[in-house]
């Protein structure tokens, strides 16, 4: 899939890359044109991410990544460079043109993934509508025994799978064909060797029988493939006589359900249900509930992290519609890094049984790394959030979070709780129970404070402790304080940087600048080229190639898409970053005068050399260079090197 050059760059310029920058990271304006906020690409505390507003890029001088706002949502997203044109076309309701695609695979791979997304919305208006007939009606008792109202219902678009196997594939093959239905993971399918269902479909019970590509839910892409093909005739709806959730992405597309079985029967399968990994759904990198949730997660500063989407539902219907769910499956690096996104600060609501109290702490771990800033709400025994917002009401679920506990204070009473700690026995393995969660932990100031807090609950010596530390922390990665990319570049080099770079005042090769810069026609992006090409004061310097880059670029490429090395392309964003002031003719000539001095100066130490190493000197050649010198000592001295014939540098 591919758009024209024209089109992606008309679409750039429309674009505010604050506001879309903005939706994956939290930004502060930081001057007149710039935001900052944390780096989405690597860890940090300290904001080192810059967006400039008027000039469209991004640049992290943490990490060095650098680029326009496509290439930031290609980044984030890991998606491709047409699927990120598309994406921010969405975002800024610009209609797109007629795609073209570089390959037919290509071709052949968006349209799948589209009609992928389609079907899923096909399936969920099935389901929601099969809720309201009466077929329907246990599943409506169902809910409305969940505590369920038709609002939420309606909400969160929670249907019914009948129970004959056909009807949502006969809903479906008209529209959709045989590949689609196949690769949706709506579908299942018996062998070929064996009878089609749809031959005997009077004889079947109302539910099927459970089928290996059904038990197979959690298989990714390379599994379902290997799988047996199927025609539409044998294939037959996977979700039977079940409470359907779709599942839905950060823009709210479904792309997957969870069906919750109405039936004890042994053959019914499992109790809840999941779709397959599919070409739009990978289970690991979605987080049930975000798209609802995001706008208020951002508002609000923190997330409500639960296991099971009944928690999160019955949750965000009490009026906390920051939550979202792990969708009852374990928490992972991606879904942590995703919620990352939106904000850093998360309150962990699992169950408080056993399994819940570990998925808790694998899921604290993977936080922790994260840098999240993270409590913990701990439950009365034997109340899941579902059950306890249905029971005790919004009211005390607030009470219940206001009383959440620092990450560190949860585990230390794990420890206690599991190991007592009056023995010398019971410490060891307290403090060998708590050393993997604090070595997750990135930084060694946080690490220190940590171990001085179980040291004094534990009743241990923290020098104790600490030697127990002292291996894993060693081995860490300690991060650096790195000097600013522009620190050895001096003003008349940033000034000039900044005038090459602002392409958008170019003018025509005709028009004349006014010195003065009083007069519209000032142009700095001209004088700064007339000058640097004509004279060279750049060669020598620390910003040689980046400056020949810009003069040999046209004014309108992208400047983070320059051919410069990394080093450059931070040292150009760190210049662009600090123009908050408009150039005026005064600080063009200044610089141009800087670098002449500095031209001059250079070639002074030159001539020095050269009559230090004559030793049998020619009468011409020494009175030529003392001329020189001479010549070059009085226009270093004049209040400005005007760079007139009899002042000219040699480049020599």
């Amino acid at each position: 899939m591919a758009f024209s050059n024209d089109f992606a760059q008309t679409l750039k310029q429309q674009t505010d890359i604050v506001r879309i920058v903005g939706d994956y990271v939290s930004l502060k304006k930081a001057g007149a044109q710039n935001y900052s906020g944390l780096c989405p690409f690597h860890k940090e505390k300290t904001p080192s991410f810059s967006v400039h507003a008027t000039r469209q890029f991004f640049h992290c001088f943490g990490c060095g990544v650098s680029g326009d706002v496509f290439s930031f949502v290609q980044k984030i997203d890991n998606i491709t460079f047409p699927e990120a044109v598309r994406a921010v076309a969405q975002k800024m309701g610009i209609a797109l043109p007629k795609q073209t695609f570089n390959t037919e695979a290509e071709a052949k791979d968006a349209r799948l993934r589209t009609s992928l997304l389609e079907i899923h919305e096909r399936a969920s208006a099935f389901f929601q509508e099969s809720l309201r007939r009466p077929e329907g009606a246990r599943a409506r008792e169902y809910l409305a025994g969940r505590g369920l109202d038709d609002d939420t219902i309606r909400k969160f678009r929670i249907g019914f799978a009948p129970d004959s196997g056909f009807l949502l594939r006969d809903r479906l093959k008209g529209e959709f064909s045989e590949e689609v239905l196949r690769e949706s993971g709506l579908m299942s399918w018996k062998e070929s060797s064996q009878p089609s269902p749809i031959n005997r479909q009077e004889q079947r019970p109302a539910a099927d029988p459970v089928t290996p590509s059904e038990t197979e839910e959690t298989a990714g892409p390379e599994a379902q493939s290997l799988k047996p093909k199927a025609d539409v005739s044998s294939m037959y709806s996977k979700f039977r006589n079940r409470v359907m959730f779709p599942i839905a992405n950060e823009s709210g597309r479904v792309i997957a359900f969870t069906g919750r079985t109405l039936s004890n029967d042994e053959k019914a399968g499992p109790k809840y249900l999941n779709s397959p990994e599919t070409g739009i759904y990978s289970k690991s990198r979605v987080l049930f509930n975000l798209d609802l949730a995001k706008e208020s997660i951002r508002a609000l500063h923190y997330a409500i992290l639960v296991e099971g989407q009944m928690d999160c539902i019955s949750v965000f219907a009490a009026g906390f519609r920051n939550v979202i769910a792990s969708s009852g499956t374990a928490f992972t690096g991606a879904q942590a890094a995703l919620l990352a996104r939106f904000s850093k600060q998360v309150v962990v609501n699992f169950d408080p049984d056993a399994a819940g109290a570990k998925a808790t702490e694998r899921t604290l771990g993977l936080l922790v790394e994260e840098e999240f800033d993270i409590r913990v709400l701990t439950l009365e025994t034997g109340f899941d959030p579902d059950l306890y917002v249905r029971r005790k009401g919004k009211e005390a679920y607030a009470a219940a979070m206001k009383k959440s506990q620092r990450y560190f204070d949860y585990m230390i009473e794990r420890a206690r709780t599991q190991f007592p700690v009056r023995s010398a026995e019971g410490k060891a393995k307290a403090v060998n129970y708590l050393l993997p969660h604090v070595q997750r932990v990135p930084s060694r100031i946080v690490r220190d404070e940590i171990t001085e807090e179980i040291a004094q609950k534990l009743n241990i010596d923290s020098g104790v402790l600490r030697q127990e530390l002292k291996h894993a922390a060693a081995t860490r990665k300690t991060a650096t304080v790195k000097a600013a990319p522009d620190a050895q570049v001096n003003d008349a080099e940033k000034i000039l940087i900044r005038a090459l770079a602002s392409g958008g005042q170019m003018q025509s090769e005709n028009s004349v600048s006014d010195r003065s810069g009083e007069d519209d026609a000032f142009d700095p992006v001209r004088q700064a080229r007339y000058v640097l090409s004509a004279e060279r004061l750049h060669l020598g310097l620390g910003t040689e190639s980046l400056i020949d880059a810009l003069l040999n670029s046209n004014t309108s490429a992208e400047l983070m898409n320059l051919p410069i090395s990394e080093q450059e392309r931070g040292l150009l964003a760190a210049v662009l970053l600090k123009d908050d002031e408009e150039l005026t003719a005064e600080q063009i000539e200044g610089a141009v005068r800087a670098l002449r001095r500095v031209q001059i100066r250079r070639r002074l130490e030159q001539i020095q050399r050269q009559l230090e190493t004559l030793r049998s000197p020619d009468p011409t050649e020494l009175r030529s260079l003392m001329d020189e010198k001479l010549r070059l000592k009085r226009a270093l001295m004049s209040p400005s090197a005007t760079g007139d014939e009899n002042t000219a540098v040699s480049a020599d």
